[in-house]
This record gives C-alpha cells, sequence and structure tokens, in this order.
C-alpha cells in the first residue's frame, strides 16, 4: 500500500464514515498483498526487434512476412479492413469483433515492392512491408496515411508477458480523434491518454484522464484521407501523441506521432480507410451494429440520487407533468435497493413498485434501475448464494474468492469473461423486468469501489476465465464491463424477447455499441465540465459508440442557473437526453432553477419531443451504417481544415447543425458553417457557407441551423409524424432519411428516401422507391421560403 493508497483510504473515511473507510485501507492492503505474491517480479529485461526481413510466403488476402527475430501476418478482410499481426498474433480471440473476422478478400495478394519490400494492394489502401519490419498505409493513389515504425518488445528474461512499443508517424496536417471518451478534445492535442478504465475520484473536467471508456482506436483525419487505426490488446498501456507541423513554404514537414506503449497482450491491429462514414461503416462491420434503443430511450430521462420512496418518484412524473415538461423514463439509484442487496427492492419504501411502474408506463413514463457488479460478501444473501454455489466469482492467483469494497461494504465480482456467468447473470434481471423496470444502468462497472472511485477494486493479479484461455486482470479489465453490458443485454433479451433492450453503461470498450450505450459518469459542474461533456459524446460516436450522453448541470456541485439552461440545450440534442437531480448531484428538475429557466427548458423539452421521429431515424441509420448521431463538422469534408479545428458545434445527423453555447454571460457567439446553405432554425434566416458568422444566442436558445435542402421527420403538433423541408437553393436539390419505427420491436422498418427541388416557385417533395417517385404519404412543411423570396 502506498502513499497514494492511504490518501484516497483517508478521504474514504471522511466521506463514507470510518468503518467504510477501514474496510478500503484493508481492500487496498489485500490487493497490495494479492499482487505481490500472485505476479512474478519483472526481474531483467531483453529488448528485440524484428531484423531482417528473411522470407515470404503469400496467402488468401495477404500472407506472412519473415523476420529474423519476428514474423508478421497480413490480411485484407473482405470489407477493406485491413489487419496485421505480430509474432503470429491473428484476429481471434477477441473481445472487439463481432463474431468472426471477416473472410480474406481473394483480389489481395503478397507482391514484391521497392527497397527488397513486400505489399498487399487492396481496393481502399495499400499495405507496404519494408524489410526491416516498417509498415506503411497508403491510399490507392500512393500517398502515405500512417507509418508504422518497426515495433520493440521488452521481454523478461525469466518469462511472462513482454512489454511492447509501437511508434508511428501520420501526415503533418492530420488531426487525432478518438481513443474512447475523454474529457479533453474532441480533438486529441499533444500529451499522453491512458489505456485502463479508471472511475475517477472526484467529478472531472478537461484534464482528467483516464475515465470510464478507454479503447485504444484513433480516427486520423488529413488532407490525403481519414484512417481508423485499433491496437487490439486490452492491456494497460498509453497513447502519447503529438500533432504534426508543416513547414510553411520550407519543404521540411515534421510529421504527427503518435507512441504506443502497451504492458502486454498480442501486436496487431486493424486500419479502415476512406471518408469518414466509410471508415466508420467498416468498423461496425468489424464490432457489430449498435443496439437500436427503443423509442422511449431517445427521449427525456431524469435520474434521481438520495433517499425517496413511491411518493417521491410520483412528485417527480407529477412536477413534470404539471409543468407541461416532456419525461420518458426516471432512473432510480442505489437508494431504491436493499441496503445489503443487488437485485432487490427496498419494499419498506417502495412496497408496490409493479403498480407504480405500470401507472407510469400508462402516462407514458418508464423506470430504469441501477445495477453494479458488486455483490455483497454476506450469507443469506440470495445472490451471493446461489453464486458461490455455482463458482461464478473472480478467484485470486491462490484459489481464493476476491473481496473488494462497495456500497453495500465487502464485496465480491462476477467474472463476465466466462460464457456460463454471463447468463447466470443475465437471468438475474428477471426480478428486475418483474418489478416493472424497462430499462437498466450499469454503474461502477470498471469494476472501481464507491467507497473511493479511482481505485481498481480487484488486484491486477486476479484470475479470469476469458473465454477458456485463462489470465488475469490485467488483460480482463478493461473488457470487464464489456463482459457485464453483453451478459445484461442477452439476459433481457431472453427474458422479454419482444422488446428491445436498453442497458445502458458507465465503462466499457471497443464493440460495448452492440449491447447499448454510455454513460458519461461524473463530469464536474462547471462550464469546463460542460465541454467535458461534448468532448466526450463526440469521441465516442467516432470510436463506434452512437448512443451517449451526460448528466445535466453535471456532478459535485449545484449549476447556477444559467449553467444548468446551456447544459440542458445542449443534452436536447444530444442521443442520451438525461437530468439528474437528489442528494449529492444538486438540483436538477427545470422549476427548481426559477420561473425563467422554466420557461426556457420547456421550449428545449418540447423540441426534443418534436424531433423525436428524426433521433429514431438517426437511431436505425447508426445501426445499419455505425454514422454517430453527433458528428463533427468536418463530418462530409474533412479536407476543410478550418472544419477539423472546430470543437465547439457539430452536425446532428445529415440535416442539422448545433451550436451550444459554452460559457458563461454570452448571448452571442460565432459560427463555423460548411459549405452550402443554413438556416436559422428560429428566425429561417438563411446563411452561406463555408464561412463563420456570428449569430445570436439568447438565454432562452441555442443557434442550431438546418441544411438548404434537407427533409427530415418530426412529430406534428398533433402527434403525428410530418416532414420538415428546408428550401433548397435555386438550382439545386435536397433530400433526407426517414424510417418510420413503431417505437420497440425487432422488425426492422423501409428506410423511405425523399428528394426536395425547386418546380417553378414552388418547393416539391417526392419519395423515390424501386417503382419510382411517388408523393409522400405524410404531411409536409416546407421552411425557408419567406427569407428566400426576401434574398432574390
Amino acid at each position: 500500500m502506498d502513499g497514494r493508497d492511504l490518501v484516497r483510504s483517508m478521504k474514504a473515511v471522511g466521506s463514507e464514515g470510518a468503518a467504510q473507510g477501514l474496510r478500503t485501507v484493508r481492500a487496498a492492503w489485500r490487493r497490495r498483498q494479492a499482487d505481490a505474491s500472485g505476479l512474478p517480479p519483472r526481474g531483467a529485461e531483453r529488448a528485440r526487434v524484428p531484423g531482417p526481413m528473411q522470407e515470404v510466403e503469400p496467402g488468401p488476402g495477404g500472407g506472412v512476412v519473415r523476420f529474423s527475430r519476428s514474423e508478421l501476418r497480413v490480411l485484407v478482410a473482405a470489407n477493406g479492413a485491413v489487419f496485421w499481426g505480430w509474432d503470429g498474433a491473428g484476429p481471434e480471440p477477441s473481445y472487439a469483433l463481432a463474431g468472426r473476422c471477416p473472410e480474406p478478400d481473394p483480389r489481395a495478394v503478397l507482391e514484391p515492392d521497392k527497397d527488397g519490400g513486400w505489399r498487399v494492394v487492396a481496393e481502399r489502401a495499400t499495405v507496404a512491408v519494408s524489410r526491416h519490419g516498417s509498415v506503411e498505409v497508403l491510399t490507392p493513389g500512393g500517398v502515405v496515411l500512417r507509418r508504422e515504425l518497426p515495433p520493440r518488445w521488452w521481454e523478461p528474461v525469466g518469462g511472462g508477458p513482454a512489454r511492447w512499443t509501437q511508434r508511428s508517424e501520420v501526415a503533418a496536417d492530420a488531426r487525432f480523434f478518438g481513443l474512447g471518451g475523454r474529457a479533453a478534445g474532441p480533438r486529441l492535442r499533444e500529451g499522453t491518454y491512458r489505456l485502463w478504465n479508471s472511475g475517477p475520484r472526484l467529478p472531472f473536467a478537461p484534464g482528467e484522464d483516464p475515465l470510464s471508456v478507454t479503447m485504444p482506436v484513433q480516427l486520423v483525419v488529413a488532407d490525403a484521407g481519414t484512417h481508423l487505426v485499433f491496437h487490439d490488446s486490452s492491456w494497460d498501456g498509453t497513447v502519447a501523441l503529438r500533432e504534426g507541423e508543416e513547414g510553411a513554404g520550407s519543404g521540411h514537414d515534421r510529421p504527427g506521432r503518435s507512441v504506443l506503449r502497451m504492458d502486454g497482450g498480442p501486436l496487431r491491429c486493424w486500419v479502415t480507410v476512406g471518408t469518414p462514414a466509410r471508415v466508420l461503416l467498416a468498423w461496425t462491420s468489424l464490432t457489430g451494429a449498435p443496439a437500436l434503443p427503443p423509442a422511449w430511450a431517445l427521449g427525456h430521462h431524469h435520474a434521481r440520487s438520495g433517499p425517496g420512496d413511491e411518493q417521491e418518484v410520483r412528485r417527480i412524473v407529477a412536477g413534470h407533468q404539471e409543468r407541461d415538461l416532456p419525461l420518458d423514463a426516471v432512473h432510480l439509484d442505489v437508494d431504491h435497493l436493499d441496503g445489503r442487496q443487488v437485485f432487490t427492492v427496498d419494499e419498506e419504501r417502495f412496497p408496490k413498485l409493479p403498480v407504480l411502474a405500470e401507472e407510469l408506463r400508462r402516462d407514458g413514463v418508464r423506470l430504469v434501475s441501477v445495477v453494479g457488479p458488486a455483490v455483497p460478501a454476506a450469507p443469506g444473501n440470495a445472490v451471493y448464494d446461489g453464486g458461490t454455489s455455482e463458482d461464478v466469482f473472480v478467484r485470486d492467483a491462490s484459489g481464493r474468492v476476491v473481496q473488494g469494497v462497495g456500497w453495500p461494504g465487502e464485496v465480491v465480482f462476477p467474472d463476465f469473461t466466462r460464457a456460463r456467468v454471463r447468463e447466470w447473470w443475465g437471468g438475474l434481471y428477471e426480478e428486475r423486468l418483474g418489478q416493472g423496470f424497462a430499462g437498466f444502468w450499469h454503474d461502477l462497472d470498471e469494476p472501481t469501489s464507491f467507497a473511493a472511485f479511482g481505485e481498481a477494486t480487484l488486484p491486477r493479479s486476479a484470475r479470469h476465465f476469458l473465454e477458456g484461455r485463462g489470465g488475469d486482470h490485467r488483460e480482463a479489465h478493461n473488457v470487464y464491463a464489456l463482459g457485464m453490458a453483453r451478459a445484461g443485454y442477452e439476459g433481457v433479451r431472453k427474458l422479454a424477447p419482444e422488446e428491445r433492450p436498453f442497458v445502458l453503461s458507465r465503462s466499457g470498450w471497443a464493440g460495448m455499441q452492440r449491447y447499448g450505450g454510455a454513460w458519461s459518469g461524473n463530469v464536474a459542474t462547471g462550464w469546463p465540465g460542460l465541454r467535458a461533456a461534448l468532448s466526450l459524446v463526440m469521441g465516442l460516436g467516432l470510436c463506434g459508440v452512437p448512443y451517449a450522453g451526460p448528466d445535466v448541470g453535471g456532478a459535485g456541485g449545484s449549476p447556477s442557473p444559467e449553467l444548468y439552461l446551456r447544459w440542458l440545450q445542449l443534452a436536447a440534442h444530444l442521443p442520451l437526453f438525461r437530468t439528474h437531480g437528489g442528494q449529492g448531484a444538486g438540483r436538477g428538475a427545470p422549476w427548481e432553477f426559477g420561473a425563467e429557466v422554466l420557461e426556457h427548458a420547456r421550449v428545449a423539452l418540447v423540441e426534443r419531443r418534436r424531433l423525436l421521429p428524426y433521433f429514431v431515424t438517426l437511431a436505425h441509420l447508426a445501426r445499419r451504417t455505425g454514422a454517430p448521431y453527433v458528428r463533427p463538422l468536418w463530418w462530409w469534408t474533412p479536407e476543410e481544415r478550418a472544419l477539423r479545428d472546430c470543437e465547439d458545434a457539430f452536425l446532428l445527423g445529415d440535416c442539422l447543425l448545433v451550436a451550444p453555447v459554452l460559457g458563461p454571460g454570452a448571448d452571442r457567439r460565432a459560427v463555423q458553417l460548411p459549405r452550402g446553405r443554413w438556416y436559422d432554425v428560429v428566425t429561417e434566416r438563411a446563411y452561406e457557407g463555408p464561412a463563420q458568422v456570428l449569430v445570436d444566442a439568447p438565454l432562452a436558445r441555442i443557434p442550431v441551423f438546418a441544411r438548404a435542402g434537407a427533409v427530415l421527420p418530426v412529430r406534428g403538433e398533433d402527434g403525428g409524424p410530418v416532414l420538415e423541408v428546408w428550401a433548397p437553393a435555386r438550382g439545386r436539390t435536397g433530400g433526407g432519411l426517414v424510417v418510420p419505427d413503431a417505437g420497440d420491436g425487432w422488425v426492422e422498418p423501409e428506410i423511405e428516401r425523399y428528394v426536395s427541388r425547386w418546380e417553378g416557385g414552388r418547393v416539391v417533395v417526392e419519395r423515390e422507391g424501386e417503382d419510382g417517385v411517388s408523393e409522400p404519404s405524410r404531411p409536409v412543411r416546407v421552411r425557408g421560403l419567406v427569407e428566400r423570396s426576401a434574398q432574390m
């Protein structure tokens, strides 16, 4: 136990009470003792590099290149993604992949290259391997997108997993994005980013690293093209990034640099190349389609922390209804549970929860229950007793069940890297469903300690099944929450097969989108926290996790009325829209901030309800294409450098541009517009891009723009669907996609394609289909006409 453990433990003593603090001290001591006896010391290490090339063995989709001290396997998959692995590493097994590795592309073969190297030429990229082990990824036109220098391993002389380093270079103009959910971003500037899922000890803002969702996934955007690289190792590591610098005419550019250092695991990676949309499509085909949320999950959620009961839940719902504030879900934190249970409701405070849930459902409001992985280590606890008899809990190197500290006290943890444990855990959700809950919110799933946030609850020496391979927590930690999300998702789908599961996780890894979305965790209350919240959502979307969002107002304090309102206005345009109040979360309901905030908040909430059909369409498109709901401004034109450096606005699908207010006291703000005509959705004034424009941003609203020609589905005044059409520029056409949805279930609806154009003096909207063009079957509302006429 070192000084940091002691400081954290003393903090826990002050915040959670002496008994909990002492348990935390003991747990930290046990972790240290377990690792000291369960992990071999590193000792002396021997450095290794690939050495000179020896021979080449072509094969389907690529082949094997052998060096004197390693070998490299190269594979081009049928979906256009490129894989390579050192030391015989193949694509499988992998927690990131959805199923088996794609079939190789039979057209791709290893062939001789210049200077004694070899290359594989594919449709979307060329991979060149030098005779000393560097790997280059080039565009079809021969421009280098990424150069991976020969890797270096450090192998313990006495045996054990090798550390390794992979240095990479990218173009001088390139920008880095991704690495999971990062508070600093979405553009990742010079710095070192850790790859170890961690629950921050305190509410976080830009500068806090790492957070709950880390992924070795980089999306790199440059003039020459966009590429995504995923180094498939779940071990602890760091990525040091440095943007390049152009020579400004001197002819000497400094390339951008990435240095990946991992404590172990295979050195293997996937690369996809193309436009941002094509790159995310290929990435999704590898890691799986995002889970489709039920329609209610795309509405307004409210989470409540602290002591409460059924009457408190009714008061929250009634407060929204009396003030005409849309509400679709209420999340209950750990306080609704029996203090020593995991899946058991406190019947004293919630004696008729199924009745309450049914009443709320009739009013269009669902209940969501928090679920954590920690099981109280108490004989007599049904989950603990059942798990003990089934042998599902994580053990240490000596075979003893590992105990940690959670909110109920001493706890144990299921091993979600074993299929039968996931099935057992998924069956436990039957009790929650029987109580009337419609969704689940996974918290503290890194896993981390409730008493000392930031602490890894399991020692690194803890043993895991790892689908039969066997290993320890150094490899399993980052995929632990992914396994829990899978267990919950698959369990709920089996128990309620007619409904789409709603699973929201705080932590996760590459591929987590298959099982649900991500909640940002405890973003700090304050304006820096507001920026961090937007960064997290955009970063996760670029890593393939489209459904994500923060808690409005943040955590760790009570936001000012202005901050709360600006946060709510932003969140109303994010996939997960959740307000949060109660003990430890400060004020959270709109009426708690005064009459003016309430009035403006109602406008934002009603607008979110109006846009619900558009969010449903974005959810279906994300599932089919991998495209995030929230996209950077450069999504369609990554070659425009001014857009690559814009971090304070985003595209919501293809049709809308949202420019939130991220600082205090602002009533105007500058907005960088992409190419084309854009309409202010409130004033309908038209602006021409590319340009930076100064627009009004009164407290009542944030600037939102619609693309000229856009066709998007909205909710009409009678609750039915309406096509909202923004007039295209003269001589141009527009269009949009609409995916109708029943709200739940598994029927795959047809994508409706619409085109907008001028015909004489009016805007015409037509639906395109296999049988030709037809009139829309939905009401149409055309906007932007008055401003157009005024400008003509």
